[in-house]
């Protein structure tokens, strides 16, 4: 063969190899998600508590003018947001924190697993009740777990510990697919802090009291006109009255009298390692937890939530950031936790895990606006939003921040304007883990992946329904075609006093009764427009106003066809006390113990 002939090969043959490298970079290009998918990255998830979503400065807390504007500095997430991506309307299921949390780790709505009221009580009172989160409930831990995934939860639980003895721990994280719990089973309250008034059922304790008060009067009356000889009854009657009395106060004082005792503890795994919990000591061990676990799972892959208890009141905050804001105990919480964020990313990046590692930010729900005392707010601020805490229509209640970050693999700084909800962090994580979502139950959330990646222009969500309690108070429409964001109340709260955008005087506002106003024809807002849901439509000003609520309506028929009964968790014989289920170190009732180091308050 002459060197001519060999040319005259090899100019095809450089063609040829041009047009595979040509296709292998496109299709790098198109699916380096899915490669980088493929191995299976470590997943960090942070949920703070109560947080607002204006109170970040990459939400708007330094450019949007309002009394917190400028006040509060939060470089560390607004690091996160400028090196990941951040979802603007990313809205939680539920606006209180045990029905938020419970849709958060299975993907649905919190009415389907019974972790939601019907009337009463929204969340779980105590660690000695016996509701919580169903053991039939499959979470992303359970099914990261068993794709080889270390799995860990470093904070607050609040769904619940047993069913029907003390140690069986149905409802624990290690029986949902954590393999290793650190924190608090239930939540912050201001039972925690001795300095702090009552909490827990804190109107229920004080008719109780009020009870007791007038009942020993009456004995006591009863056994001074006997003395006196202006009665005539037995003294055994007088006595018996008495020890009713007394055992009546011993009945309900065993529970309240000890809140702190019951329900302000620690945990590491099924032990209890502090009871009560000392406060100023736990912001320190919550991170000394959390370094801890990443450097022991450095070789990954781990998934690792961790549940802030910042920024829920007694707003507990050590001295090094006391007095440092410029907007009081609050604003001194949030930067703490700002803190706490970044010495967790530093040991990320310290062990090397930063571009393998998919990290979350978000909140459970709104700021807490009726949260107050003497010296002025102790909540949040939910920015433009109206409502907050406790409100399931209101955006102030539901929206909350979502970042995400993956360097290499999310871009960075971008901003996505797409409805999305907690409940679709449980099929994100699970793609990206290599497990898949249950498919003998109805999963609300919808992936992430395509909208993250660029693949996909909208939300997976066209319709998404907002409950408080059992009662649904709003819907949203998104018209991807038209980029319309329609939102229609049913209910909403009666604040008070009237005009002041909060139920002041109450723990939250509530979900049905005369606390709300039922809308006939329901309330229409347009949130592309009109974010802050200031300016009702009506057919005079919006000419599709029937054709919208018509179009809603018939979502929501469809989405009623999806709800099936189930047994209630926040049923009154669910919620009360237990002695028999209360967590105890030591011999109950004489618990206490601290078997933890204290750790440096530098």
């Amino acid at each position: 063969m002459g060197p001519g002939a060999r040319r005259g090969r090899a100019a095809p043959a450089a063609r040829d190899s041009w047009w595979v490298l040509l296709r292998l970079s496109l299709l790098l290009r198109t699916s380096g998600f899915q490669a980088a998918n493929a191995s299976k990255p470590n997943i960090l998830l942070i949920m703070a508590d109560d947080l607002g979503i204006g109170d970040l400065g990459c939400y708007g807390n330094n450019t949007l003018s309002d009394c917190l504007c400028g006040l509060l500095r939060t470089p560390n997430i607004d690091r996160l947001a400028e090196e990941g991506v951040r979802l603007t309307q990313h809205l939680a299921a539920a606006p209180l924190c045990t029905p938020s949390r419970s849709s958060f780790l299975t993907g649905r709505h919190s009415f389907r697993s019974g972790m939601e009221a019907h009337d009463g009580y929204r969340a779980l009172q105590w660690n000695g009740g016996s509701g919580g989160l169903p053991e039939n409930e499959t979470t992303f831990a359970r099914i990261l777990q068993q794709q080889g995934y270390a799995t860990g939860l470093i904070g607050k639980w609040h769904q619940g510990v047993s069913c029907e003895s003390r140690n069986d721990h149905c409802h624990h994280p290690l029986n949902h697919g954590f393999d290793y719990f650190y924190g608090m089973p239930f939540t912050l309250v201001n039972d925690c802090d001795p300095g702090r008034p009552p909490e827990v059922d804190a109107s229920t304790r004080a008719r109780l009291w009020f009870y007791t008060q007038v009942a020993a009067l009456g004995v006591l009356t009863v056994a001074l006109g006997k003395i006196c000889g202006l009665i005539s009854v037995p003294w055994k009657a007088v006595l018996g009255a008495a020890s009713l009395v007394f055992l009546f106060f011993v009945s309900w004082y065993a529970s309240f009298g000890f809140v702190r005792r019951w329900n302000c503890i620690l945990m590491r795994n099924h032990d209890v390692t502090e009871q009560p919990m000392v406060l100023e000591r736990t912001t320190r061990l919550m991170l000394q937890e959390a370094v801890s676990y990443i450097e022991r799972h450095k070789h990954g892959p781990f998934l690792l939530f961790v549940s802030l208890l910042h920024v829920h009141i007694p707003l507990v905050t050590t001295k090094q950031f006391l007095g440092k804001s410029q907007h009081g105990l609050y604003g001194d919480n949030v930067e703490e936790m700002d803190w706490l964020v970044g010495e967790i990313l530093q040991a990320i990046e310290e062990n090397g895990l930063k571009n393998t590692t998919f990290t979350y930010f978000t909140s459970d729900h709104g700021g807490h606006l009726e949260a107050r005392d003497e010296h002025g707010q102790l909540g949040g601020w939910n920015g433009i939003f109206r409502g907050g805490k406790g409100m399931g229509g209101w955006e102030g209640g539901i929206r909350v921040p979502g970042i995400f970050r993956w360097p290499g693999v999310l871009p960075a700084g971008r901003v996505i304007h797409e409805p999305t909800s907690l409940m679709d962090v449980f099929p994100t994580v699970v793609e990206l883990g290599g497990g898949h979502v249950p498919q003998d139950r109805v999963i609300d959330g919808r992936s992430l992946v395509p909208l993250l990646q660029g693949t996909a222009e909208h939300s997976a969500h066209e319709f998404l329904f907002h409950y408080c309690g059992k009662y649904l108070h709003a819907a949203r429409w998104h018209e991807k075609d038209s980029g319309r964001l329609w939102k229609v109340h049913y209910m909403t709260p009666r604040f008070h006093p009237k005009g002041a955008g909060a139920c002041h005087g109450q723990g939250v506002c509530p979900c049905s009764g005369d606390g709300v106003t039922q809308h006939s024809p329901p309330l229409l807002f347009d949130l592309s427009r009109d974010p802050s849901e200031t300016r009702p439509l009506s057919p005079g000003s919006e000419p599709r106003y029937h054709a919208v609520l018509a179009r809603v309506h018939e979502a929501l028929e469809q989405h009623r066809r999806t709800l099936s009964p189930v047994p209630p968790q926040f049923s009154l014989g669910n919620i009360v006390w237990k002695p028999w289920l209360q967590p105890c170190c030591g011999t109950f009732p004489l618990c206490a113990c601290r078997q933890d180091g204290d750790p440096s308050e530098a």
